[in-house]
C-alpha cells in the first residue's frame, strides 16, 4: 500500500483508487488551444469518471535545438494555467527548471514536475519541496529505478511527502527509449504513487536531427501494459492536431482518439486494483 497523496476532495493519488490522469498538449502554445484541449479532456474524462489534471508547459528548457520552440516563458504561461483553473475548475501542473522559478510558479501550480533531465538537480529538487505543492518526479533516463530513492529523501527532507514518482523511460543506445515495467513496482517501494509517462516513453530523443520525434502508435499498448502492472496515475500528452504541434507532435495522443485509449486502459486498471 503506498501513501495517498490528496490534491483536492475529488483527486487523490495512491491508497488502490483508479489512476488519475495528467493530461495536455507537451507546451502551452497558445491561450486558445490550452483551453480547447482542457475543455474537451475534462468533459472525456467526465464521461468516464476519471479524475483529471490538466498538464502543459510554461517553458521546455530542454530542447534539442536552440531553435525550438520553448513555451510562452513563466508569466505569460502561468496567466494561462491559471485561466485554465479558474474557468474549467481543474488542477495544473507544469514543468519547474530552475530555483528561482520554484517560489513564483508555486503561486499557481497545484503539482509542480521536476523534468527527467533535472532529478539529480539538489538545489532545484529541494527548492520545489520546500514549497510544499504536492511534486511530481521524472524519473532521469540515466536512473535505474533505485536510484528514485535519493531523490525522495531529498524531497523528504524539507518535510514535503507530498510525492509522485513517474516511469518515462531509459535511454536504450541512442535516440531511444525502453521502458523496464519493473520500474513501477520498485518505485512504489518508496511507499509514493507512481506515476506512467505514455508518451515520452515512445519519444525518440534527437530521432528527427534537431529535434525529438516519436512513435505515437505504441502510445496505447505500454499504457495498457502499465496499467496491467498497477499505476496511480496516467500521464499522456493530447493535442487536437499533432502534426501542427510546435514540441513532440510525434509522441502526442490523438485527442479524437483519447477516449477509446483511455476506456481499455481503466477497465484493466479496475481489474488490477480489485484483486
Amino acid at each position: 500500500m503506498v501513501k495517498e497523496i490528496v490534491l483536492n476532495e475529488e483527486i487523490k493519488f495512491g491508497n488502490q483508487r483508479p489512476f488519475v490522469l495528467l493530461a495536455g498538449p507537451c507546451a502551452i502554445e497558445s491561450e486558445e488551444r490550452s483551453l480547447k484541449v482542457a475543455k474537451r479532456v475534462k468533459e472525456i474524462t467526465e464521461r468516464l469518471g476519471i479524475p483529471y489534471v490538466f498538464k502543459s508547459s510554461y517553458d521546455k528548457a530542454n530542447r534539442s535545438s536552440i531553435n525550438s520552440y520553448r513555451g510562452p516563458g513563466i508569466e505569460e504561461g502561468l496567466r494561462i494555467l491559471e485561466k485554465v483553473k479558474d474557468d474549467f475548475n481543474l488542477p495544473v501542473l507544469s514543468d519547474v527548471h530552475t530555483v528561482e522559478e520554484a517560489e513564483y510558479a508555486a503561486n499557481v501550480l497545484d503539482i509542480m514536475q521536476i523534468p527527467a533531465f533535472l532529478s539529480r538537480q539538489t538545489d532545484l529538487v529541494t527548492a520545489v519541496g520546500a514549497t510544499g505543492t504536492v511534486v511530481n518526479v521524472k524519473k532521469g533516463q540515466f536512473l535505474a529505478p533505485w536510484d528514485i530513492d535519493q531523490v525522495v529523501e531529498k524531497i523528504e527532507s524539507t518535510g514535503n511527502e507530498r510525492i509522485l514518482l513517474t516511469e518515462r523511460g531509459a535511454s536504450f543506445g541512442y535516440n531511444n527509449l525502453v521502458v523496464d515495467m519493473r520500474s513501477l513496482p520498485r518505485m512504489r517501494e518508496t511507499g509514493y504513487p507512481v506515476v506512467f509517462d505514455a508518451t515520452h516513453s515512445v519519444q525518440l530523443p534527437g530521432g528527427a536531427g534537431d529535434k525529438s520525434s516519436g512513435e505515437r502508435e505504441y502510445v496505447p499498448h505500454l499504457a495498457r501494459a502499465a496499467a496491467g502492472v498497477g499505476i496511480d496515475a496516467l500521464f499522456m500528452e493530447v493535442h487536437d492536431k499533432p502534426e501542427e504541434a510546435l514540441c513532440d507532435g510525434p509522441n502526442m495522443v490523438r485527442l479524437e482518439e483519447l477516449e477509446s485509449i483511455l476506456r481499455k486502459i481503466q477497465a484493466i486498471d479496475k481489474v488490477v486494483k480489485e484483486e
